[in-house]
């Protein structure tokens, strides 16, 4: 082999080495991406970053004398033909209480369509403290054509709300939830 030979050869080793690890990138970069998402909502739940709430199987065993009231919040997406809206638009609740509390959702269409909704807590920092026992966000929701439901939601606000300092002053929490269309 020639001296020309040879470094031609070299140059083809180092632009293959190159080509495969620009290939292992590309596709270490996708899979972050596609881990991206399912992380983040991990870190969320854990959290309550972003307003998150948290889940519970059951309700506070301590209830404190100090009240907060909690403001429900409906939104609907454009493409969903629906008309969605608390039952009541505020309660007082001791913290550690449970609640149930309902929204009313009507399905316009003429057909049965499928939605899930997706939720916060504002002020963002007391999502950490809000439990959800019971909601109808945890599952897709069916409606018929037509066909008009309440859907619950049973919550308490955690007893560690009222020794957070952030929280000292805030009396109101709102729950928001937007409906969109489910994806088949």
């Amino acid at each position: 082999m020639t001296h020309i030979e040879e470094g031609h050869h070299k140059q083809e080793i180092k632009t293959a080495k190159t080509a495969v690890f620009l290939a292992l990138f590309v596709a270490l970069m996708v899979g972050m991406a596609y881990a991206a998402v399912p992380l983040y909502e991990a870190f969320c739940q854990v959290t309550g970053f972003g307003g998150t709430t948290q889940r519970a199987e059951t309700g506070s065993d301590v209830i404190l004398a100090r009240t907060v009231r909690v403001q429900f919040d409906a939104n609907v997406a454009d493409d969903l033909p629906w008309d969605f809206k608390p039952v009541q638009r505020e309660v007082e609740v001791k913290i550690g209480e449970s609640q149930l509390i309902f929204y009313n959702a009507t399905n316009f269409a003429n057909k049965d369509i499928k939605g899930s909704a997706i939720f916060n807590v504002s002020p963002a920092s007391a999502g950490a403290y809000f439990n959800k026992i019971e909601c109808f966000c945890f599952t897709e929701q069916m409606l018929n054509a037509n066909q008009t439901v309440d859907m619950p939601v049973e919550f308490f606000i955690d007893p560690d709300y009222a020794t957070d300092p952030d929280l000292e002053h805030v009396n109101i929490i709102t729950l928001s939830y937007t409906f969109y269309p489910a994806e088949d």
